[in-house]
């Protein structure tokens, strides 16, 4: 349903943001963030990414505005998740702060790159077989088990490869472009099937990835004073896997001609709204002393 023509406006303007971002961040790549700068940064992208949405419809379906909105949030979110295991490694790695913003966004880009190819494997599956919504949605629904303690399994991981990389004599800037480039491609494993649980339109799922992607440099240096406060993020995000993961399930099964109900997309909007709003409020209630712990 998107032209040609649509798509390469679309890769235009996202990939000369990009590009402008990456001289910024070249051209500053001797100075630290402040909370100032990177708030207004990150306000930006939310801002720039809403406002893709609720024009979207002016030359695609209008389905899409609510497609882009909930896959945008979703991967948005999952995103935060994935910074928080960024912070742990750059300061495992001892990177200085003046050269974070080249690791990040380098990192970024490879991550952008990634899940592009994902996407289109993913989108190319669920369009011409539909066993793989009972798939993913089983899959989602066991990462959302799991979630809890998936922060710790991948930081095994990444140490083993740190060490590996070492031992070979890669420097530490590289290591953690590296790290940061296999620590998104594990997490996309995660959010690629969530959003295809919203939409398989490869033009939603491509553009609100993106969007999710391109402030995360900026996000992080927001969240690092943050990170310590958000300890109900991970059941919250598990809350909405496993409800995707259902969604698909139930789409399965209706695709096949058995009756049950289907989750709409404004239902789905809506638990995904309503879940990391009531994810963050209690969060930030429950360590309103700043210790970062759950008063009990």
């Amino acid at each position: 349903m998107i032209s040609s023509t649509e798509w390469l406006v679309t890769v235009a303007v996202l990939g000369a943001v990009i590009v402008a971002d990456l001289i910024l961040a070249i051209v500053r790549r001797h100075k630290e963030t402040t909370p100032r700068e990177a708030l207004s940064w990150t306000l930006f992208y939310v801002v720039a990414a809403i406002a893709f949405g609720y024009f979207l419809p002016q030359w695609a379906p209008a389905e899409y505005r609510k497609e882009f909105i909930a896959g945008w949030l979703t991967e948005y979110s999952l995103s935060v998740d994935n910074l928080f295991v960024f912070i742990i490694l750059l300061a495992t790695l001892k990177i200085k702060k003046e050269s974070q913003q080249l690791v990040l966004l380098y990192g970024i880009l490879i991550a952008i790159v990634l899940r592009v190819i994902l996407i289109f494997l993913g989108v190319a599956l669920v369009s011409r077989f539909t066993w793989v919504f009972f798939f993913f949605g089983a899959f989602l629904i066991f990462t959302a088990y799991k979630l809890v303690n998936e922060k710790e399994n991948v930081e095994e991981e990444e140490s083993k490869l740190v060490v590996f990389m070492r031992k070979r004599g890669f420097s530490n800037f590289a290591i953690a472009l590296v790290a940061l480039g296999i620590t998104d491609l594990i997490f996309a494993l995660d959010s690629i099937p969530a959003i295809l649980g919203l939409t398989t339109s490869s033009y939603v799922v491509i553009t609100a990835n993106i969007f999710a992607l391109m402030g995360l440099r900026q996000l992080y240096f927001l969240l690092q004073g943050l990170m310590d406060r958000l300890i109900h993020l991970s059941r919250g995000l598990a809350f909405i896997l496993a409800f995707i993961g259902v969604k698909m399930v139930l789409h399965a099964l209706h695709s096949i001609g058995v009756h049950v109900p289907e989750i709409s997309l404004e239902l789905s909007l809506a638990v995904i709204i309503t879940t990391l709003t009531v994810t963050a409020i209690t969060s930030l209630y429950a360590t309103r002393g700043g210790s970062g712990k759950e008063k009990i």
